[in-house]
């Protein structure tokens, strides 16, 4: 089989490879990949910002495609699915443990640049029928984060839901919180945007370049009140506006750290407001299988930026690499 292997850590060495096919053992299924979504824990791990990878090996943690082949004693899954493959093939549910985690595609196993991958049945979802293979590669990281996001803060009609940002992430958080009848304030620094936002369902727009002080424009939005909800996506330069935006009782759900992984937090912002700050490394199987259960019933359309083909595999990791240029996902088609 074909793959892209990225064998030093740098977001230009990428070569393209041929390897043997991998053979689907008991409980395995093999998928012909179609997608690969980038997620910045990629440009992490191309950069060597990113532990336990070793190279050379294939990138890429999110992907979809068809299952060709049925190793023996697999029962839930069927030839001819169109299917994702978890990031984290060892956690099926429940809470994050040591000895889940450990294996994660794309850093300790082989990742979505290449042909085939034999995977655990159990790791693997169906996609709904309205996505293609490009958009259901998008779910496994970004949409099962989103999910658990608005799951914390158990939105709902009548809650209050800021968004900081325009990813991958931030979108799904949008489309599962409008699913779930809340008013989203979405906040980035284009105006482009921030429209495009309003056609996904954001309630009301803020520029931070703008208005700096984004968080009082939540308070003013909000009457005094604050967000039910605040998903942070980007970490030392916005985590004290997020707390401050936050109502009392309110979740701050951060996943993000572009801005850098180290703050200085007033803790008196926490304990007078009882706020939840909640930390996330995505979630499960079972995580994945439910936030694709709210795409299907809602019919949400993941949002896809851009469109690779394999060859530019390089300009795909360069562009989100380059930070606020996308709009939502990019995905690598082979």
């Amino acid at each position: 089989m074909y793959a892209i292997q990225l064998v030093e850590p740098s977001l230009t060495a990428f070569r393209r490879v041929s390897l043997p096919d991998p053979q689907p053992g008991p409980g395995d299924v093999l998928i012909r990949l179609r997608a690969a979504a980038l997620n910045f824990i990629d440009v992490a791990v191309a950069t060597g910002s990113f532990p336990g990878a070793t190279l050379p090996m294939v990138p890429v943690a999110d992907g979809a495609g068809e299952i060709v082949a049925l190793g023996a004693d697999v029962e839930s899954v069927a030839l001819g699915d169109r299917v994702v493959p978890h990031f984290m093939p060892d956690w099926l549910d429940g809470p994050m443990r040591p000895e889940r985690i450990a294996a994660m595609r794309g850093i300790t196993h082989p990742g979505s640049l290449s042909e085939y991958v034999a995977v655990p049945a159990k790791s693997v979802v169906r996609l709904p029928e309205h996505l293609d293979l490009a958009q259901g590669a998008t779910l496994p990281i970004a949409a099962t984060t989103a999910w658990n996001a608005v799951r914390s803060a158990s939105v709902r009609p009548g809650s209050t839901v800021v968004i900081l940002g325009t990813g991958g992430v931030s979108l799904f958080a949008l489309q599962f919180a409008k699913a779930s009848g809340a008013t989203v304030i979405l906040v980035s620094s284009s105006d482009e945007k921030l429209e495009r936002g309003r056609a996904l369902g954001a309630d009301h727009l803020v520029n931070y370049r703008a208005v700096p002080d984004w968080d009082k424009a939540v308070l003013e939005i909000t009457h005094g009140r604050g967000a039910d909800l605040v998903v942070e996506t980007v970490g030392d330069a916005t985590f004290e506006r997020s707390l401050n935006a936050a109502a009392m009782g309110g979740t701050v759900f951060t996943v993000g750290f572009l801005s850098g992984a180290t703050t200085s937090v007033n803790l008196f912002s926490i304990i007078g407001k009882a706020l939840r700050v909640v930390g996330n490394s995505t979630g499960s199987v079972a995580d994945l299988a439910e936030a694709v259960r709210a795409i299907e019933a809602n019919g949400i359309v993941p949002v896809v930026d851009r469109r690779f083909v394999i060859g530019e595999t390089a300009a795909a990791y360069a562009e989100l690499a380059a930070g606020s240029r996308h709009f939502g996902k990019l995905v690598i088609e082979h």
